[in-house]
C-alpha cells in the first residue's frame, strides 16, 4: 500500500506541532431556549493527536463538534483554529475535514469522485485532483476500487471513502462524528485500527465523537468526558481510566461497584479488581478490602465468570459487589455460597 509523501507530515515545516492547539473553546456556551447544550466549556484540543468527545446522548459533544465545523454558532464564547478566531467563519473558510455518521457518498460519481469532490471545489488542477485522491485511496486500502460505485461497496469501505474524501483536502483538523456507530463489531474494531494508522501516518490533528469508552480507551490520545454540557474530566486514556474525577465519570468508564471508607468517603473498585474466596480463609490482599456476603449469581462468560455477591459494608450498609474473576477460579463456587471478596488496596479508588 503507497501511504507516502504529501499525506504525511511535510518535510518543509519546521515549526513545532505540538507549540499551539490545533483549536481550542474559551468559555463557550450554545443555548436552545430554555436548554443549555454546552456550558461554558474551555478546551485546548492539542495539534498532531486524536482528542475524543466522550459521554452519553444530550451531553454535549456532537453540538462542540458542530460548532468547531462551523455548522452551529455559540451563544457565548469564542473558538479558535490554529490559534486564529473562527467563532463566525462559515463552515468552508476553517480548513476543516468532516466525517459524519451517514457516510454522505453521492451515489451518481465513482468512489475516485467522491473523494476529489472538496478538492473540485477549491478548484484543484484535474491532474492535482487525481493524484491526490489516488493517494487517499491508497492510503485507506481502497486504491483498487477508484472506478467502483457507492452502491458496489461494504459499509466498512463506504466508511474509508468518505474517510479518505475528508483527509484528502490536507485539512487543519479533522473532525469525526461517531463514523463508527453503524458498523458491525468486527468492521469497528478494524476502522478504528485504520484511523489510529492514519492518524500516526500523517500527523493529522483529529477530534472524535463517541459514546464508546471503549472506543475512546483504544483510539484516543486525549480523553474529554462530557456530561450536561460540562467538562467533567479531561487527560491521556490511563489518566480518565485509572482515576476517575467522580462518580459519574467512573460509572462511563465501566466501575459498577462503589463502597463507603471508614471516613465516609466513597471508594470504588472495578469487577476484574475483586476476588472471591471462601468465608474466613486467610487469601486475599492484607490492607485492602475484605467484606463477607453470599453469592447471588454467576454468569459464565467463557474466559471469565461475573460473580454478583451481596455484602455488608462495617458501618451495616448492604452492598451489591460485581466480581470479574477467571472461570477456572470460580469452579467451585455456587449460588448461595458465603464467600469473603477482597481486593488489594492499589485498586481501591477515592472519589
Amino acid at each position: 500500500m503507497n501511504t507516502t509523501t504529501p499525506l504525511r507530515r511535510n518535510p518543509e515545516d519546521h515549526s513545532d506541532p505540538q507549540s499551539a492547539p490545533a483549536a481550542s473553546f474559551k468559555n463557550v456556551s450554545q443555548v436552545f431556549g430554555d436548554f443549555t447544550a454546552v456550558d461554558d466549556i474551555s478546551l485546548e484540543i492539542p495539534a498532531g493527536r486524536l482528542t475524543t468527545l466522550l459521554g452519553p446522548s444530550g451531553c454535549g459533544k456532537t453540538t462542540s463538534l458542530r460548532m468547531l465545523a462551523g455548522y452551529s454558532q455559540p451563544s457565548s464564547g469564542t473558538i479558535y483554529i490554529q490559534g486564529e478566531d473562527a467563532t463566525r467563519l462559515p463552515p468552508e473558510r476553517r480548513g476543516l475535514g468532516m466525517v459524519f455518521q451517514s457516510y454522505a457518498l453521492f451515489p451518481h460519481m465513482t468512489v475516485a469522485e467522491n473523494v476529489a469532490y472538496g478538492l473540485k471545489l477549491r478548484k484543484l488542477p484535474r491532474a492535482e485532483q487525481d493524484r491526490r485522491a489516488q493517494e487517499s485511496l491508497d492510503m485507506v486500502g481502497l486504491g483498487h476500487l477508484a472506478k467502483s460505485r457507492p452502491r458496489q461497496l461494504s459499509g466498512g469501505q463506504q466508511q474509508r471513502v468518505a474517510l479518505a474524501r475528508a483527509i484528502a483536502v490536507r485539512p487543519k483538523l479533522l473532525l469525526l462524528d461517531e463514523p463508527l456507530s453503524n458498523l458491525d463489531a468486527r468492521l469497528r474494531v478494524q476502522m478504528r485500527s485504520e484511523i489510529r494508522r492514519i492518524q500516526g501516518e500523517t500527523g493529522l490533528s483529529v477530534v472524535l465523537v463517541t459514546h464508546d469508552q471503549d472506543e475512546a480507551l483504544e483510539m484516543s490520545d486525549e480523553m474529554v468526558v462530557m456530561r450536561e454540557g460540562k467538562i467533567m474530566q479531561q487527560g491521556a486514556p490511563q489518566e480518565v481510566f485509572g482515576a476517575p474525577a467522580d462518580r459519574f465519570v467512573a460509572e462511563f468508564m465501566g466501575y459498577e461497584n462503589f463502597l463507603s471508607s471508614s471516613d465516609g468517603a466513597t471508594l470504588t473498585v472495578r469487577p476484574e479488581h475483586l476476588g472471591v474466596v471462601p468465608a474466613g480463609t486467610s487469601q486475599g490482599s492484607l490492607g485492602g478490602l475484605r467484606l463477607q456476603g453470599q453469592i447471588l449469581d454467576l454468569a459464565y462468560r467463557g474466559v471469565d465468570v461475573l460473580v454478583t455477591v451481596s455484602a455488608r459494608e462495617a458501618n451495616g450498609r448492604e452492598v451489591r459487589l460485581m466480581c470479574d474473576i477467571r472461570a477456572d477460579a470460580a469452579r467451585e463456587l455456587q449460588r448461595g455460597d458465603q464467600v469473603d471478596v477482597v481486593a488489594p488496596a492499589a485498586s481501591l479508588i477515592e472519589l
